[in-house]
């Protein structure tokens, strides 16, 4: 046991346990006065440091605010923290419900810390917040989460400097950055990071021949008994071939092998909640409890029964008394707290459960079995990455209860050992930020701050520091070639730049000059050609021509006469000839650069004939023979041929004279004129690269900002900044909390609602803020008329919003679903909970959710300024409508 007092506590008497080398360093840290990031595994123990933070804080007469991503989480923390502290020790704070809000520890979701801190300019202690001590952030990590990562950063940007934040994580690959970001925008922090489990976690493999160690004796590697006969895994552990399917274990047998190894309770993962509820199914005939479980099982369920009938989860209560639940989020929150509660009492030994367990519920098991190593998202079917793997994994291993915990991989058609064994010694992923600026952020700041206060506030995010980091080799590489430009611009820095662009102005006139003359030269030889191939029609043997010839890239005229004419390919025949070298030559019209007529036709070449080997193509040619010598020897040489074209020779002339204009120049003199060119080059090539990197530097440096500016421009195009400055349409929005808060303030100023009676501002409410999860749900209530006609008269305002967040590219949510309407209306006007459930094909769970979002909203409408009064009080009583069992008091 550890004797370690701090802030007058012995913590000996308030952890009657040895405390972990990083749970005495956090500790320490705090009494030091610093913030801390607690990094470990799932089950280390890093609840502890915020309990002692409570324990402190409470000892000193000051306060602690408790935060967590999940409602319920926050329940279940409440009723833990009431167990140690007392009951009056401690409040609860979800948005909706509000319970013993000003006791020394309230318990809250993130997002009430964050709307809290909106109300209070950024660095000072609010009202809310006085003699508050310390804020913990339980599950830090969910910054990760794409829908609610934002409030985890603006809860520590907008956080007091004196107040210290304890953020409790689970591992991540880049807690040094979170650590050393909460440093700079909050104050002193230190991280605390461990690896060391309490109970350590081994990995075993299912397959149809039983249950075996999934690595080997290094746990390192693949257990060699397990690695496949031939084949690769494709995807990322880097095969380019698939292995073939293979069989899967029966998920009876799975259980049956976690029986008979003394291995329950068992957290049993399923990535579906229609398997979760199979699941059930397959192993109903089962019993896991002994006779003493089961009878206390009994008790407890009953009891439950008689207080909530309608509660019971149909086809699932029998299997709970044999000790094996569903859990997850079709379930009905208070029979998901009854799981909860029964599991941790050890009294269920196989619980099916979603991904959603694994974040952050206290629900301690000896083993996790892990179903599937993919999953279906909204980008396609993956595999699990490695934190999700790691997060599940580590609900295995009862602290103080088991020596070792178990994490079970089930081979899958698709999925084996590879796979389980890549994942299972994989690190951590980083932390990323989901950082984004939202319309209640924009109003919120600008009501309390200037436009650069707002600046400097956006740009603390933790996603403007990764950026920063990330963007370090892109500020690098502007180091390096300004660093360039600058050697290069003193290398030539004496070079007379006039007199160097005269002469590259007067090379581009030579060049443009040249490209002339090549034109006029190609008309001229086309009107040649022609005019030459009716001369050749009326040729005959014994001709003098000039044929064009090419050596060592020399152009000249070759003396030959002509033998014989052969039919071509074309419109003129084919020419052979015997050239002045004694070759014979097969020549087109166009090979034939001037035909003598002015001399006589050479005699004797009648009878002569080409060699029998050589092809009747252009181009051929074959060395002559004596005879044919005498005769080559006869030929008159080739006289100089003028070019007859005048425009040829005009523009001859003034390509002649370009050219000695440049060589008269100065700069012709310069020896290292083409060093300098090249430089010049060289500089113009990184001025363009420069141009490129900055801009793409700045948009990425100021991405969030730029973002936040494009809501700015929203917001004004519908009233709601007159300038910088909210409006009283600003700050009604500003007031409201939701994926789309523009969107919910229009609409609640619009007067489309303001009208409707209470069970139809309740039914018109869950319109606004629901999302249509799957196109097969369906629900046998229509959608009452006054609603209708209510939500068609926003289609307008609707398409405005949408049209301007598409052309800014904003992408945030415009909710308008009208078909689950009908059931909140019939919930309003009293329906039996089993009729709203036979009469929609919707678990109970996703019809409490949407009743308890409903209720979210509807509880902001009385707060929200300058709303009819008669709206505020139709919210009030379309809340006393809905909110009954089981809809009241649940979580999501």
């Amino acid at each position: 046991m550890t004797s370690l007092t701090a802030s007058g506590l012995d913590l000996s008497q308030l952890f009657p346990f040895h405390l972990d080398e990083f749970q005495e360093r956090a500790i320490a840290a705090l009494e030091a006065g610093r913030s801390v990031v607690v990094c470990a595994p799932t089950g280390s123990g890093k609840t502890l440091i915020g309990e002692y933070a409570i324990y402190r804080a409470i000892a000193r007469g000051r306060r602690v605010f408790y935060t967590t991503p999940l409602k319920a989480l926050s329940n279940q923390k409440l009723r833990d923290f009431r167990e140690m502290f007392g009951f009056d020790q401690v409040g609860l704070l979800t948005g909706d419900i509000s319970i013993n809000r000003d006791a020394p520890v309230v318990v809250m979701t993130t997002e009430i810390f964050r709307n809290m801190l909106y109300g209070t300019p950024i660095g000072e202690v609010g009202t809310s917040l006085t003699n508050v001590e310390a804020v913990v952030l339980d599950e830090c990590h969910y910054m990760n989460d794409r829908q609610r990562g934002t409030v985890w950063e603006e809860s520590i940007i907008y956080c007091p400097p004196e107040i210290q934040l304890v953020a409790l994580s689970a591992t991540v690959a880049n807690s040094d950055q979170l650590t050393d970001w909460i440093h700079q925008v909050h104050g002193p922090t230190e991280l605390i990071y461990s690896d060391f489990r309490p109970v350590p976690l081994s990995f075993h493999f299912c397959n149809p021949k039983g249950l075996f160690p999934l690595l080997d004796d290094s746990q390192k590697r693949i257990n060699p008994r397990l690695k496949p006969k031939g084949g690769k895994m494709a995807g990322r552990m880097g095969g380019s071939q698939r292995s073939p399917k293979q069989d899967s274990p029966s998920l009876p047998y799975v259980v049956s092998q976690l029986q008979q190894r003394d291995m329950l309770p068992a957290i049993y993962f399923i990535f579906s909640r229609r398997n979760c509820d199979q699941a059930i199914d397959q192993v109903r005939n089962f019993s896991l409890v002994n006779p003493d479980e089961a009878a206390r099982l009994k008790q407890q369920i009953d009891d439950f029964l008689e207080r909530n009938p309608e509660a019971g989860r149909a086809g699932q209560v029998e299997p709970l008394y044999h000790g094996i639940a569903a859990h997850h989020a079709g379930v009905l929150p208070a029979w998901k707290g009854l799981v909860e509660e029964l599991f941790q009492q050890g009294l269920i030994k196989v619980v099916f459960a979603t991904e959603t367990l694994a974040a952050g519920i206290n629900m301690p098991a000896r083993t996790t079995v892990i179903s599937s190593l993919s999953k279906r998202t909204d980008l396609g079917h993956r595999l699990l990455n490695a934190s999700e793997f790691l997060q599940m994994a580590g609900r295995a291993g009862r602290r103080g209860m088991d020596v070792q915990g178990y994490v079970v991989t089930v081979q899958t058609q698709f999925e084996g050992a590879r796979e389980a064994s890549y994942l299972a010694t994989a690190g951590a992923d980083p932390l990323v930020s989901q950082f984004t600026p939202s319309y209640g952020m924009v109003l919120n700041l600008l009501q309390t701050h200037s436009l650069e206060e707002a600046q400097e506030l956006i740009e603390r995010s933790f996603g403007q520091y990764l950026s920063t980091l990330y963007l370090r080799p892109q500020q690098e590489a502007i180091a390096q070639l300004d660093a360039e430009l600058a050697q290069l611009d003193a290398q030539i820095e004496s070079v007379d730049w006039n007199l160097l662009g005269q002469y590259e102005k007067l090379q581009e006139r030579l060049k443009e000059e040249r490209r002339l003359l090549k034109i006029l030269q190609q008309q001229a030889n086309e009107v040649r050609s022609t005019d030459m191939g009716m001369a050749l029609s009326f040729a005959v043997a014994g001709t003098i021509i000039s044929l064009k010839s090419s050596q060592n890239g020399m152009f000249h005229l070759l003396p030959a006469v002509l033998v014989m004419k052969i039919a071509g390919s074309g419109q003129f025949p084919y020419l052979v000839c015997l050239g002045k070298d004694n070759r014979w030559y097969i020549a087109t019209v166009g090979d034939v650069a001037d035909l003598r007529g002015e001399i006589p036709r050479m005699m004797g070449v009648d009878d002569l004939a080409p060699p029998s080997d050589m092809s009747p193509k252009p181009g051929q040619t074959r060395k002559g023979d004596e005879q044919t010598a005498a005769i080559a020897q006869k030929i008159p040489p080739a006289p100089e041929i003028a070019d007859h074209a005048p425009e040829v020779h005009t523009q001859q002339q003034r390509m002649q004279s370009v050219e000695a204009e440049l060589h008269a120049h100065p700069v012709h003199q310069w020896g290292n004129r083409a060093t300098i060119q090249k430089r010049q080059k060289r500089m113009t090539a990184i001025r363009e690269e420069l141009r490129d990197r900055r801009t793409k530097l700045d948009h990425q440096a100021h991405r969030y900002w730029e973002a936040f500016l494009d809501l700015i421009d929203i917001l004004r195009d519908f009233g709601c900044l007159d300038d910088l400055i909210p409006t009283p349409l600003g700050q009604s929005t500003a007031a409201i909390r939701g994926d789309n808060e523009l969107w919910l303030g229009l609409a609640l100023t619009s007067g489309e609602l303001g009208a409707l009676a209470p069970h139809h501002l309740a039914a018109a409410c869950a319109a606004l803020i629901t999302e249509m999860s799957r196109p097969d749900m369906w629900t046998h209530y229509q959608i009452p008329r006054e609603v209708e006609e209510a939500l068609n008269g926003l289609r307008t305002i609707r398409q405005r919003v949408f049209q301007r967040q598409r052309r800014l590219q904003v992408v945030l949510p415009v909710w308008l679903e009208y078909e689950f309407v009908g059931i909140v209306e019939q919930w309003a006007l009293g329906i039996e909970w089993t009729e709203i459930c036979a009469n929609t094909s919707l678990d109970e769970g996703d019809v409490v959710r949407i009743l308890r979002r409903t209720l979210d909203f509807l509880s902001q409408i009385p707060h929200v300024p300058h709303l009819p009064k008669e709206l505020k009080r139709n919210a009030v009583r379309a809340i006393q409508l809905i909110d009954r069992f089981p809809v009241s008091g649940a979580v999501e």
